[in-house]
């Protein structure tokens, strides 16, 4: 299901570092509101859902979050 691979899709040159970019890209990413936190949200709630295919429903959405 998952192919993890150690390799940029496109090479990246860092001219200059801009470390205000990098914090507000890393609060998108780990931030409360963000991608990590709301993956987390659908995967502890699938564990209270009844229905099976609701279920797997919410495991599909938690880890392509």
């Amino acid at each position: 299901m998952f192919v993890y691979e150690k390799q940029l899709q496109y090479p990246v040159k860092i001219k200059r570092p801009n470390p205000q970019l990098a914090k507000v890209i890393i609060s998108q990413f780990g931030g409360p509101d963000g991608e990590l936190a709301a993956s987390m949200r659908y995967l502890s709630q699938r564990y209270s859902m009844p229905v099976k295919e609701l279920k797997a429903t919410l495991t599909d959405i938690g880890t392509e979050e």
